[in-house]
């Protein structure tokens, strides 16, 4: 049964919370998902549930059964987590996914809140590397999308760096339209993953002092590894993996065992590999 928080800004967030234990983790997660249209997320807090963590997966935003209040900002999302921080009444680590890995990361940063997080495991974030930004083009063509209305475009945008086949394989899908419905907040990733592009990471998150793991899939899209090893390379306590997962995606029960091995810090599992030739820190 799906519970409700009020963020600061007075935006209801809906969220599933599983579990009773002592250690607790967010999901955090990536553009287009939410609950009900992520069932991967549902499995992982199931299995965690089931290993003997809290958990909470919860609707982003502007997605689901979530509210959303504008203008929107990404203080106004690391407030969500906050407040779901706040349901716990104790701190979290929190997984993010794709994008949903830069919000846990601006969370992480936040004074107030970063203070009450444990720990990020962030799977493939899609950050561009440092100098390599667009100086906000990407942003403000999201945005001007989202203003016309044409929710197709906003799609199809978002996607033109990935394999057309992944498009071609969305509108054909049964989940088009579902992804047509919350095709305005794909700007909003883009604005969470806009706003590292304006300083350098290790001075942007340099309070993120929390264990950090990077994780990429074993094949995975050329952006990940770089961005992951740069992260690294930026934080002071982070850690690159290579990890059993394919396309941007990863089975529940390999990132369930994965993220329990890393909330008990045991995280030393047969599905990491480190890349070679970076010196690492272990988390």
């Amino acid at each position: 049964m799906t519970d409700f928080v009020t963020s600061a800004d007075g935006t209801r967030i809906a969220y599933d919370r599983l579990g009773t234990g002592a250690l607790a983790i967010i999901l955090v997660g990536s553009a287009m998902n939410y609950r009900a249209f992520d069932p991967t997320s549902a499995h992982i807090a199931t299995q965690l549930a089931d290993q003997g963590f809290s958990v909470i997966n919860y609707d982003r935003r502007g997605r689901g059964e979530s509210g959303d209040t504008l203008p929107y900002s990404v203080e106004r999302e690391v407030d969500d987590i906050a407040a779901l921080l706040d349901v716990l009444q104790g701190p979290a680590a929190l997984y993010g996914n794709s994008s949903g890995g830069a919000l846990a990361l601006w969370a992480a940063a936040t004074p107030g809140v970063g203070e009450r997080i444990t720990g990020l495991a962030l799977f493939e974030v899609p950050l561009t590397l440092e100098g390599e930004g667009d100086d906000g083009v990407e942003l403000r063509t999201m945005n001007e999308l989202v203003e016309s209305g044409d929710r197709g475009a906003v799609v199809e945008y978002f996607m033109r760096n990935m394999p057309p086949q992944w498009l071609e394989g969305a509108k054909s899908s049964a989940a088009w339209p579902g992804m047509l419905a919350i095709a305005h907040t794909l700007a909003y990733d883009v604005a969470i993953l806009d706003k590292a592009d304006h300083s350098a990471w290790a001075e942007q998150w340099a309070s993120v002092t929390q264990p950090v793991l990077a994780m990429v899939g074993e094949e995975t899209q050329p952006i990940f590894p770089p961005a992951a090893e740069a992260l690294a390379r930026a934080l002071p306590n982070a850690s690159a993996v290579e990890i059993d997962a394919a396309n941007h995606s990863v089975r529940p029960e390999v990132m369930a065992a994965l993220l329990g091995g890393f909330l008990t810090g045991h995280e030393e599992l047969a599905t990491f590999a480190e890349y070679p030739d970076e010196p690492k820190q272990q988390v």
